[in-house]
């Protein structure tokens, strides 16, 4: 199958209720990225000293060498950095983003994130690239990071965030069966479920805009006011779409050699502080919120469409075009993914076979369709699909009056264009038809050609938005 991997619908425009605690409006769940005596440096045995997300613009990796500038750098974030946010946010659920060898060059730190009840969730064995790792290098980091943040912090963890991660990251996490979440992704405002050789895993995004690393690059962030302003800004936009019914997630990502420096911590304190000056506020780890989402919203059971093999896609589709299957066999054949297993996602599929099908095959699934209140449906004879929209209409309860009304315009109608009057039905009335079939009876061929057409794959619209309701 020509399966592309990418998912560009998610949610689509009406996500799932989030149904967070309480009626809240918004969950704001915060980060903190102990990284320090985890990054790249030779005497952790890497190759070079590490040049990423530190004050020093353009740092390069010192190959073979320590860079005592970006080691003492680092070294802030531990000794100082991240006191002082330990400091502010203790009263808050912290998620920790732990670098496995830096929890244990820590043992303080890790005594005041667990004595504040943060959550302590799995950086990787070190803060160091994965893109190019072979993939059993990576599982074995993978494994061995478990083994040792269990062995610092007394519990496995529950939820994993490499951010240097590898196209092969997040499978080889989920291969483990050990996390709640993995955080891995930055394509939504709400969890997610994905799917890993089978096994279906908890997504909770992570974020890159509402992180302090912006003071690291360049066009990002330089005064802690910036980063006060921009979270603030994108706490009130999200509380206003949960106070309109759609709530969800605001995530905050800080680095303690970064936001723990005293102009940027102060522009951070001021936005927490209003944010929690606000009711229905949902401040929680990201642990609490993938188990909330588990229990409300758990893995779907459903095949998905685009996993489908050809006989199951055609048994499930190959009727919402009527009597038609080879538009669904044509459509199981195009590059279908995870956006098209939705009611618009296989209607876009199924209507691009028939749109590029000539004349002669359209005219076919035209013919295919009966006439309204016709000869067909009286012997019962339509499919169920054609059943049910007539009878939606009261097609199916025509008056004597009405029935010979109906006969006599399907039998004008067929005469002059050779197939029979269509009508999307559940989007009229019985009155708004009657008027439709005297209007339309008046055009050309070539334009009620078109108009059929387009009613049909209107009805194809209908009828998989009902079934995939279902």
């Amino acid at each position: 199958m020509n399966r592309y991997p990418r998912d560009m619908t998610g949610h689509g425009a009406t996500p799932p209720a989030a149904n967070w605690p309480d009626g809240a409006k918004i969950a704001v769940q915060i980060v903190l990225n102990y990284e320090e005596g985890g990054e790249n440096n030779i005497l952790h045995g890497d190759a070079a000293s590490e040049a990423f997300l530190s004050e020093i613009t353009g740092a390069q990796p010192w190959v073979g060498q320590r860079h005592w500038n970006m080691e003492t750098i680092y070294e802030y974030g531990s000794r100082a950095g991240f006191w002082r946010l330990h400091r502010m946010m203790a009263d808050l659920p912290v998620t920790v983003y732990g670098v496995a060898t830096a929890l244990a060059r820590a043992p303080e730190q890790v005594k005041a994130m667990q004595t504040a009840g943060w959550e302590i969730a799995s950086h990787g064995l070190k803060w160091v690239e994965h893109k190019d790792m072979p993939e059993d290098e990576e599982r074995a980091a993978i494994a061995e990071a478990i083994r040792l943040h269990t062995e610092v912090t007394g519990t496995p963890p529950r939820g994993w965030y490499t951010g240097r991660c590898s196209m092969n990251t997040n499978r080889l996490a989920a291969e483990t069966g050990q996390f709640a979440y993995l955080a891995d992704t930055y394509s939504d405002e709400l969890p997610y479920w994905e799917r890993f050789d089978g096994r279906d895993q908890l997504m909770v995004p992570y974020t890159m805009d509402c992180n302090d690393m912006r003071f690291g690059i360049q066009a990002g962030f330089t005064t802690g006011a910036q980063f006060e302003s921009y979270l603030m800004d994108s706490f009130d936009m999200l509380y206003a779409e949960g106070q309109e019914g759609a709530p969800k997630m605001l995530s905050i990502g800080l680095h303690c050699r970064i936001a723990g420096r005293p102009g940027r911590a102060a522009g951070l304190k001021r936005a927490l502080d209003y944010m929690k000056s606000h009711e229905g506020v949902w401040f929680a780890s990201r642990l609490e919120i993938a188990e909330h989402w588990a229990r409300t919203h758990p893995a779907p059971t459903a095949q998905r469409p685009s996993d489908m093999d050809r006989d199951t896609f055609v048994q499930a589709f190959g009727g919402i075009f009527e009597h038609s299957p080879w538009i669904a066999e044509g459509a199981h054949a195009l590059e279908l993914g995870r956006t098209h297993d939705t009611a618009q996602g296989i209607h876009q599929a199924l209507a691009r076979v028939f749109r590029t099908a000539s004349e002669e095959k359209r005219l076919a699934v035209l013919t295919a369709h009966p006439d309204l209140a016709g000869k067909l449906a009286a012997a019962k004879r339509l499919t169920a699909e054609s059943t049910a929209e007539q009878a939606s209409v009261g097609l199916d309860a025509l008056t004597d009056d009405e029935r010979a009304k109906f006969s006599e315009l399907n039998d004008a109608y067929t005469a002059k264009f050779g197939f029979p009057f269509i009508i999307a039905v559940r989007d009229n009335t019985k009155a708004s038809i009657m008027d439709a079939f005297a209007r339309r009876i008046g055009n050309d061929r070539d334009t009620e050609f078109a108009e059929a057409c387009a009613q049909v794959e209107r009805i194809a619209e209908l009828r998989l938005i009902e079934k995939f309701g279902a």
